[in-house]
């Protein structure tokens, strides 16, 4: 094989052999053959060399600055010895030798063992330089790119014919998305029907939703459905510890683009190199870094004029409210498609893809799971699926029933059970009514959902027992007295201990903090009150798909206003609280039936439990208001 024709890093991988060959040859001769590295004369205590000067065993000294060398005479014409010794201030040296007849001088100066001195000189640094460039060779995956392989681009690429193809028939529930993308599909297959008209098709697509949905699925298909290479890299992969790596990547990245197309550009997780550069206050370091890949990532996407080579960008985010708005602007990522949570039909589609993966049992309603997973993305459900299954074989079935959906639901709803928290008598009691009073007040209350399933079962981390409410259908708006008569939901647990016990525990610390954070969203932020009126207090913050309270900072208002929102808030949380008082009074027999029953069998639901709280009933003064 010629040079030319070599793969590339064998001259690396060439180099680094020939210098660990010559390091080993050093340590060879160095164990094997000392006397070419210097004086190898067996050395004697002091001691030793004056009881044999006394003797007149010595012939002849040299003295030295740093070590005595003599030699000893031998016996029976055998050849004289030579040794060492290292000198001590003795002023009666001299006097000693020059009585016993020893012939004694200075030492000359060492003569230069040039071998020694230039493999004591070159070995060291070639040492190094191997052990260096090992290093490198393995952090570049093998030493391929040699010691400028982290500015390599190490995208993912996939290409037509892989096993693991991605199809929009593998993607449900994200129907409006895929109508949005197969153009960019008809693009990449028939450019010039596009062309001949005149028009230019977008640059960059971002996909913008919450995590799970399936932003990185549907990019897949995007490429799969095209037939066309795909290259895939997370944001975070641009960063590296030095600066300008991160730039150099993304011209890489870009160039071998450039040389496969068409193809597809996928980032993943484009916040982590295209966050906002206003405010960063020109630090050096690791701001420094990221704006400069970002800075790069912009000028490559303004590269591409209508004669340059056919590369989408597609990219993924959850967080397109910190993105620069640089890279928004047209010319760049020129639309934004929305993948958010599936509805009810889209439940059932994605549904219908996993389960098709497992063996179900003839009884599984795959809708009615569809109904009862609201708010579930699509990661969601592909877990809730694959958490079916594995009950099933845990508990050596053949085929996954409608039992095993049902306990998964509420593993991933409410947690695993926690059969072995044991609660005394006391406090068993107290949970047992708590949870009856939510589900009594839930299901009097017209804007409370259905009540499937009371457990006193501890689940998760802190849940003593739980109420499981499931909605009837999907809900996009809700009105003021929905959201009061949820509120009334949330203290029905501790109206219950008020009403039966006289008191009140820490059990329901996590419902008074979401019915607080309800009626606080209700005045501040839809406006839901007649003293301050339809005012929004809150700073909202669109397309914050993460939901951290963090983004909503309340606006600057005066005391008097604070105050105001405050009563409100309060106003809203104990009008609800008696709302739940007087239902469960109302209904206090029923409150205790139901109660002594879970006690003895733990869980109710099904049927029995709808027939049970069909003989709840509403007061009658809140009869009248609805």
């Amino acid at each position: 094989m010629s040079v030319k024709n070599k793969p590339p890093g064998s001259r690396s991988r060439l180099i680094s052999n020939i210098l660990f060959l010559i390091a080993g040859l050093f340590l060879f001769v160095n164990l094997f053959f000392p006397q070419l590295f210097g004086n190898q004369i067996p050395q004697v205590p002091y001691s030793l060399f004056i009881d044999q000067v006394n003797d007149g065993n010595v012939a002849r000294v040299s003295v030295g600055q740093n070590e005595i060398i003599y030699e000893v005479k031998g016996e029976n014409d055998q050849q004289p010895q030579i040794f060492r010794t290292n000198p001590i201030f003795d002023l009666e040296l001299p006097q000693r030798l020059e009585s016993k007849g020893v012939e004694f001088a200075a030492a000359p100066p060492p003569k230069n063992n040039w071998l020694g001195s230039i493999l004591s000189w070159v070995i060291p640094p070639i040492i190094f330089v191997a052990i260096w460039q090992f290093f490198l060779s393995r952090s570049a995956g093998g030493g391929a790119q040699g010691a400028l392989s982290f500015t390599k681009s190490r995208a993912k690429v996939y290409v037509e014919g892989d096993s693991t193809k991605v199809t929009f028939d593998d993607v449900a529930g994200v129907e409006e998305a895929k109508v949005e993308l197969t153009e960019i599909v008809e693009f990449l297959k028939t450019p010039e029907r596009y062309k001949a008209i005149g028009a230019r098709i977008p640059k960059g697509v971002l996909l913008v939703g919450p995590p799970g949905t399936g932003k990185t699925l549907l990019a897949k298909a995007v490429a799969g459905e095209a037939g066309v290479p795909f290259f895939s890299i997370s944001g975070s992969e641009f960063v590296e510890l030095f600066v300008g790596a991160g730039a150099a990547r993304v011209r890489d990245l870009f160039e071998q683009a450039k040389q496969k197309a068409p193809c597809i550009i996928f980032i993943d997780e484009l916040d982590a190199i295209g966050k906002s550069r206003a405010g960063s206050g020109g630090f050096v370091g690791g701001n420094d870094e990221r704006e400069q890949t970002l800075n790069q990532l912009l000028s490559e996407m303004d590269g591409f004029a209508a004669g340059d080579a056919t590369v989408i960008v597609l990219a993924a985010t959850n967080r397109p409210e910190t993105l620069d708005p640089a890279l928004l602007r047209p010319g760049r990522f020129d639309r934004q498609v929305l993948v958010d949570r599936p509805d009810l039909a889209g439940r059932q589609k994605i549904l219908e893809i996993y389960a098709a993966k497992i063996r179900l049992d003839v009884d599984v309603d795959l809708r009615q799971i569809a109904t009862r997973t609201p708010g579930f993305a699509g990661a969601d459900l592909a877990n809730l699926v694959n958490e079916a299954a594995l009950l099933a074989a845990r508990n050596k079935r053949e085929t996954v029933t409608q039992a095993d959906f049902n306990e998964a639901i509420e593993r991933v709803v409410a947690g695993l059970e926690k059969k072995s928290r044991v609660l005394n008598e006391k406090e068993k009691k107290i949970v047992a009514y708590h949870e009856v009073g939510h589900a009594l007040v839930g299901a009097v209350m017209p804007g409370g959902g259905k009540v499937a399933k009371i457990s006193i079962v501890p689940r998760g981390m802190a849940a003593l027992g739980y109420t499981l409410q499931m909605p009837t259908e999907d809900r996009f708006l809700m009105s003021e007295s929905e959201l009061r008569d949820q509120i009334a939901t949330l203290l029905g647990g501790r109206a219950a201990e008020e009403v039966v016990f006289g008191s009140i525990t820490t059990g329901a610390s996590n419902d008074l903090q979401r019915a607080t954070d309800l009626a606080e969203r209700m005045v501040t932020t839809y406006g839901m009150s007649k003293i301050l009126g339809p005012l929004a207090y809150e700073k909202g913050q669109q397309n914050n798909f993460l939901g951290d309270g963090m983004m909503n900072p309340r606006r600057m208002v005066s005391d008097d206003t604070a105050k105001a929102i405050d009563e409100e808030v309060k106003e809203i949380v104990e009008t609800a609280h008696q709302q739940a008082l007087d239902i469960l009074n109302q209904n206090r027999n029923l409150l205790e039936q139901i109660a002594q029953q879970i006690l003895e069998v733990e869980v109710i639901e099904g049927e029995k439990l709808q027939s049970l709280l069909q003989q709840a009933q509403l007061p009658e003064k809140q009869m009248a208001q609805v």
